[in-house]
Order: structure tokens, then sequence, then C-alpha cells
């Protein structure tokens, strides 16, 4: 079947190791099921694959791809829950949890195999295209808001870096929960943007907000961590899931956390339960993911080169036929 996979390890140029064409389709399994995929999306979990961060050399080659949605072996519509390895998720007891891609051939192929356990109805509200956007960036946003920050309808919450999958989902699924949302940017049309879905002020990376939030969504790491911290009011809470720009700030802020009782939560993915309410909480409401560009599987690598140059805004999506 044909596939977008990792052959190879290269920090410093991880597009290098990118390789499109032919892969074994997925075996029978006890407890697993075959999903034929209509759509996955990118997220930049594949670039830090191709870079060799969660994927070992001796994994390789490496289908790529977390999200996807499709049909399974009974034609019913279905979206994946791509952490696997916890107990009882068909996977054994004792294995530590895992993504796809780490352990096993992920979604950027014409089908793709999970435990049975993983597979979880697509509203018939929801396209393909959608669903497929859900799974990694959208619920990482989900549990992030409304989790690990605890936040309200009526709070203040900073998102840092608008653009990327994770902030864009903050921001909208923060506006249609009644959160009075903020958002950073270095680039004045993704402000532009943040403020179209829903922020009530957009201001450029590192400037000083009208007020103090409740919660900060932090995703860059190094580069906004000091202005994180200082954005919060007194017992605030920052949930961090990532660290693009490198996860050692120059400096740590520990006074003020200390001082003010702010609260540092480390944020990873998602349960199946909460897809299931995003699911839910998307068809009822009629939020909708924030897709950048829609392309062929076949023309994976100028998503990939999209992503790596940070370009887009909202999701990149790949489509089977």
């Amino acid at each position: 079947m044909f596939a977008v996979y990792a052959a190879r390890i290269d920090r410093d140029q991880p597009l290098s190791g990118l390789e499109l064409g032919e892969r074994p389709a997925p075996e029978a399994r006890p407890g697993w099921s075959t999903v034929t995929v209509k759509a996955a999306s990118l997220n930049h979990h594949d670039l830090w694959s191709l870079r060799g961060v969660g994927l070992a050399e001796d994994k390789l080659p490496m289908i790529l791809g977390c999200d996807a949605a499709g049909v399974d072996e009974d034609g019913n519509e279905v979206v994946l829950h791509s952490v696997i390895g916890q107990s009882g998720h068909g996977v054994g007891p004792k294995e530590p949890r895992s993504i796809l891609t780490e352990r096993y051939q992920g979604t950027f192929a014409e089908q793709v195999s999970v435990p049975t356990w993983n597979i979880l109805p697509k509203p018939k509200e929801l396209s393909f295209e959608e669903a497929a956007c859900l799974p990694t960036a959208w619920l990482t946003a989900y549990r992030m808001l409304f989790t690990n920050a605890g936040v309200r309808p009526g709070d203040s919450v900073l998102v840092q870096g608008a653009g990327g999958g994770v902030t864009t989902a903050a921001i909208v699924l923060g506006k249609a929960a009644g959160l009075r949302v903020f958002a950073t940017s270095r680039d004045e049309a993704k402000r532009k943007r943040a403020l179209e879905l829903g922020a009530v002020e957009a201001v450029e990376s590192g400037a000083r907000l009208p007020q103090r939030v409740d919660a900060v969504i932090e995703t860059v790491g190094a580069a906004t961590w000091s202005h994180s911290v200082k954005s919060l009011k007194p017992g605030g809470t920052l949930v961090i899931s990532g660290a693009t720009s490198g996860d050692r700030p120059s400096h740590a802020e520990l006074t003020r956390i200390f001082f003010l009782e702010l609260k540092v939560v480390g944020s990873t993915m998602g349960t199946k339960d909460e897809l299931e309410d995003l699911l839910a909480f998307c068809a009822a409401t009629g939020v909708r993911p924030v897709i950048d560009e829609v392309m062929p599987m076949d023309r994976a690598r100028e998503g990939f080169e999209r992503l790596a140059s940070g370009e887009q805004f909202g999701k990149v999506v790949l489509t089977n036929p």
C-alpha cells in the first residue's frame, strides 16, 4: 500500500529522511482492527519523529501520522484515538503508553491497524477531514483548557504563539466555552486570524497584556516562558504541552512562581473519554477545526514543508481517494 514514512533519522534536516512509497499493509492480529484511512492530519510530532524524538532507529522504516478518520472493517465511519499501550487498551498492561509512530505504524497510509478499543464513531456532523484534525492537537488543547487549567466560562486565558494546531484549537474552543481569550504571535497576519477566530485581543509576542489572566496555554517553551509566568494572576495556572523553541528558558521565574502561588501543569494528549467529549462538543456546537490546507497523500512532502516553515494557520490534512 502507498504510505508516507520515516526511512532515516536526521536531527538537523528532518525532511531528508521522509519517503513516499509502498509499504506492507497491516496484518490481522487479535484485538486489533484495520481502518481504511480517508483523512489524516499532520502534527509537529511528525517532524520530531523525523529528528528521532520518540522514534528509535531500530523501528525504521516507520509510517508517520498520529491522527486519522476513516472506515472500519464493518463499514462504519470512525475516528482513531492514537494513545496506545495503557492497561486494557488492546496492548499488554505492563507496556508503557505510547502514541502511533513510536512503536506502531502510523496513519499516513491507505490503511492503519489499531487496538479495536481505540476506535470511536465519527459524528455524522463532521467530515473525515475535520474529524482527522481532532485526536492530537485539538484533544491536547481540550485537555489543557478544561482538565488541566480548569477554566470556567468568564475566565481569561492567554494562548501563546497563535497559528499552530494546538493554539488554534485553544482559541476556538476557548471562545466557544465563554472564555476571554488573548493570543500572541510574531506575525501580524496570524494575530489578525486569531481575532477572527474569537480572541478578544492579539498582541506581539512578549507584549504586555491589558490584564493578567487566569491561565496560560504554553506550547512555545523557552522563548515565551517568562512572559507566560508574568501574565498570570496570583494563583493562576500555566499549562505546558510543548517547547518548540527549546526547553531551557533563560529565566525560570521561580521567585514569581512561588510568591504568587502559581501552578505549572504538564499536559500530554488526552484520554479516549476526552476525545469522545470533544467529538460531541464539536457536533453539538458547530465548532469545527481550522484547516489550513487539504492535499492528497501523495503531496505529503509539501505538507511537511509547510508545517516546518511555520507558515500554516491551523491543520494540514492529507487525504486518500
